[in-house]
């Protein structure tokens, strides 16, 4: 048996067996990401997809995925290859990717708008050494890292892939501890933990999708962007204000098909009380 230290759930993990993200395996008494290389997306999509809004707009970036998720969201769009039963299945098919093999099929699209890689589809940080030795080798060929994550890691984990990422958007799903426990199997402490300290290391957007009757009000949107308000970088200065904050519409999905999808006045609201507080906020799905 051996404990993984990379999220909040530090699994105790049986030989032979896998954790809760259904990626990382005890194997000879230590953890290793069995996810490791397992590709199973890969696309040219524009950067503001990821979303990203203030980082090299109108480019495009090769986005790969693999499997495994350490949260539960009931929502979850990518469920087909993160988390679920269906996700297993698949990832068993998965092509293996060498990062030097990856970074080499970034720069052939380079002519077409290609920056670099982002990390994203499945939860990236659950097979976090796969993105470590492909963005440091697609550091040194002059390309750009972005990582699209929950945020729900331990810092070390962050402190080893910053110097080489770039950019990431993080999802701040809701703003309160049963929210993030109870909805989504989740640490609050843990994600704001993480995004605080990227935010003194790369640039960083957020992303908050709004549940209706979860995390609706503007009570909590006025937490949210007050907290993100008062950051601070690396030398001290305030950057919170600075950071950008993408406000997502819901659409029923997966197992939670219990409410309708939210009303696009809701966002659009929620987005001017966000103002109050941030400068560039952005809505999605509407």
């Amino acid at each position: 048996m051996a404990r993984c230290d990379v999220c909040f759930r530090r699994c105790d993990i049986p030989e032979g067996r896998r954790g809760f993200c259904g990626a990382r395996k005890c194997e000879d008494g230590r953890v290793v990401p069995e996810n490791y290389g397992r590709v199973t997306a890969l696309a040219l999509d524009p950067i503001e997809k990821k979303p990203l809004r203030r980082f090299h707009p109108g480019s495009l970036i090769l986005s790969v995925g693999s499997y495994g998720c350490n949260l539960r969201c009931p929502f979850c769009q990518n469920h087909d290859i993160s988390w679920s039963a269906e996700a297993l299945r698949y990832a068993e098919k998965a092509e293996t990717v060498t990062p030097e093999a990856l970074v080499e099929a970034a720069l052939k699209l380079v002519p077409r708008g290609n920056i670099g890689l982002a990390f994203t589809y499945n939860e990236p940080l659950i097979g976090w050494e796969f993105v470590r030795d492909a963005a440091r080798l697609s550091r040194d060929a002059g390309l750009k890292n972005v990582l699209v994550t929950n945020g729900t890691a331990a810092l070390p984990v962050l402190e080893a892939l910053a110097p080489f990422i770039d950019a990431m958007n993080i999802d701040l799903k809701g703003f309160t501890e049963r929210y993030y426990s109870k909805v989504l199997g989740g640490d609050f402490d843990m994600v704001k933990a993480f995004i605080a300290r990227a935010a003194q290391r790369c640039h960083v957007e957020l992303t908050t999708l709004i549940v209706p009757g979860l995390n609706d009000s503007e009570d909590e949107m006025r937490a949210l962007t007050g907290w993100v308000a008062e950051f601070r970088g690396a030398d001290g200065a305030r950057i919170g204000a600075d950071i950008p904050l993408h406000i997502s519409r819901f659409f029923p999905r997966f197992h939670m098909t219990d409410r309708p999808a939210t009303d696009v006045k809701k966002v659009y609201r929620l987005a001017e009380v966000a103002r109050e507080r941030l400068k560039y906020v952005y809505t999605g799905n509407c």
